[in-house]
């Protein structure tokens, strides 16, 4: 397990999250490092944008699925 996995996990635990949550933003973190081939942290705006892009343009996902990875990415980057 990442560094950055052990920290969002414990970052989600703090916030009282539910396990289904804990599960889904884990998912969504890592469908998102997946697609750029690198580490979250390391990507810019511009690469968040192009991700989105791709939920709605190319994988077709709905609005109420595309806020369940923005919040999922949007705690990633605050916390």
């Amino acid at each position: 397990m990442t560094a950055l996995r052990q920290t969002m996990i414990e970052a989600m635990r703090q916030h009282g999250f539910a396990p289904r949550t804990h599960t889904t933003y884990l998912t969504v973190i890592t469908d998102l490092a997946r697609y750029f081939h690198r580490p979250p942290d390391t990507l810019s705006s511009d690469d968040l944008q192009r991700f989105f892009n791709h939920l709605v343009q190319e994988r077709g996902l709905s609005a109420a699925s595309c806020r369940v990875y923005l919040h999922g990415v949007r705690f990633l980057y605050l916390q």
